[in-house]
């Protein structure tokens, strides 16, 4: 999300300015179509960062304009299309869809609530815990953000919460949302497989979680432990159990929706969790389950209404950010982008150089805003800067993935926390963001450093 939403003519005029200024440079390192490239993407990219429009119409423009331009073939710019990666995205929609509707998604939250809360310490360890367990079924983070903060509404007014306690119950549903995205491929599958896709590498969903899963757990603790103890409670909370079993019981039993929902969940996690072991790709495994749910007796727990709530405009951005990978490795661009962003020697050692790749994101996203605007110019570029390393691509471009998505000061750094401020939403306001955001940084440098490098380096990543 960007700062300047409502600049939209200045994005307009400046984008293009910035796009003819970049195509008549004469840069001896790129050809025209290099510069042209260059010039379209870096165009894109403050049309992303001043939302002049729909981020599906700007892709989509960006995507017609390279065609158009001759940068690069039709079957290089929309190759994402051929691969499994969007119908990956296509299916795990349909899944979030179908245990939305079903009613099993506030199901479980009100389960875990009637369990396991009693306190306001136990409130905000249950938040975390509903974001794992909902990062499972719905891959996006916000989205799962709005179904346990309308439950914990229900907790807000059972235990008469103060409006400062429940300002931070409120910022914790989102705030704990962007941790718990890490530790499953599944958590936030637009920007966790744009990662896989930068990489050029087969990740299955086991993969990701051998390689994200200690610094996702240290990130998700570290956050848990900023909130209990930068937000103390103004008095403690005493939760009405009774009344909120009530609610539960008045839910009745598992309907027989909600339990194919349940089966076709554990079809879909069984399949992803034994992927090196079948050998199918989880983006052809998940369409075809997701289609299934759709057939008369074994399924009928989706129909067309859930076409509907796949999001194209994501899948056309989706298609942009991987475009500027591909296409900009094609003309050269990514190796011209990492002269200019990091130094023409690496450092002396890889701690040195990998805080200098989380240091340039961080700076980087710090102006931009936009997650994926910082990832579609950095990624491609760290990947290019490390090449003589011989590692796999998959180390720089997770610790821009960790600098980038881990960390916010300000709403606008992060869709997850800009879509809960309001008190018509999450609760919360920028003050409450900016307490937890400062110490974020100080976070993002433990979770890299002590967590992160190590544990890849044991497992034999780098």
């Amino acid at each position: 999300m960007s700062i300047f939403k409502n600049n939209r003519l200045t994005g307009v005029a400046l984008g293009i300015l910035v796009c003819i200024a970049l195509i008549l440079m004469p840069i001896n390192e790129l050809d025209h179509n290099g510069q042209v490239f260059l010039g379209l993407t870096m165009m894109t990219v403050v049309f992303w960062v001043f939302q002049v429009a729909n981020m599906g119409f700007v892709s989509g423009l960006y995507l017609a304009l390279l065609v158009i331009f001759q940068v690069a073939d039709a079957h290089i710019v929309f190759s994402p299309w051929v691969g499994s990666t969007l119908y990956f995205v296509i299916g795990a929609y349909i899944i979030a869809s179908a245990v939305k509707h079903s009613g099993l998604g506030d199901r479980i939250a009100m389960y875990v609530i009637t369990k396991h809360i009693s306190s306001f310490k136990s409130i905000i360890i249950s938040i975390f815990v509903l974001q794992i367990i909902l990062s499972l079924m719905i891959p996006n983070s916000w989205a799962r953000s709005l179904i346990i903060m309308s439950v914990m509404k229900q907790v807000i007014d059972n235990a008469n919460v103060s409006k400062k306690d429940a300002t931070t119950i409120g910022f914790t549903v989102f705030a704990s949302s962007i941790p718990a995205s890490m530790l499953f491929l599944t958590g936030e599958s637009a920007i966790n497989l744009l990662i896989v896709e930068y990489s050029g590498m087969h990740i299955g969903w086991l993969q990701w979680l051998v390689y994200m899963g200690p610094p996702a757990i240290a990130a998700i603790l570290l956050t848990l432990l900023s909130i209990l103890v930068f937000f103390k409670p103004d008095k403690e909370i005493q939760v009405d159990k009774s009344i909120m079993k009530k609610k539960l019981e008045q839910m009745g039993k598992l309907s027989k929706k909600e339990i194919r929902v349940l089966i076709w969940l554990a079809i879909a996690i069984l399949v992803w969790l034994t992927d090196s072991i079948h050998g199918i790709d989880i983006g052809w495994a998940t369409l075809a389950i997701t289609m299934l749910m759709g057939f008369p007796v074994i399924g009928e727990v989706v129909d067309a209404q859930q076409w509907t709530e796949v999001p194209l405009h994501i899948l056309i951005f989706l298609t942009a950010a991987i475009a500027i990978g591909r296409v900009g490795a094609v003309v050269g661009s990514n190796e011209f982008v990492a002269h200019l962003l990091f130094p023409e020697t690496l450092p002396s050692s890889f701690i040195l150089t990998a805080i200098l790749i989380a240091a340039v994101a961080v700076a980087i996203h710090m102006v931009l805003g936009s997650v994926i605007a910082v990832l579609s110019v950095v990624a491609p570029a760290a990947v290019a800067f490390t090449e003589p390393l011989g590692i796999s691509p998959l180390v720089p471009l997770l610790i821009v993935y960790v600098a980038v998505f881990g960390h916010y000061v300000f709403p606008f750094h992060s869709i997850s926390i800009l879509v809960g401020l309001g008190d018509d939403n999450g609760l919360y306001s920028n003050r409450e963001v900016m307490k937890l955001g400062l110490p974020l940084l100080v976070m993002v440098s433990v979770v890299v450093l002590i967590v992160q490098l190590p544990w890849w380096r044991l497992i034999g990543l780098y």
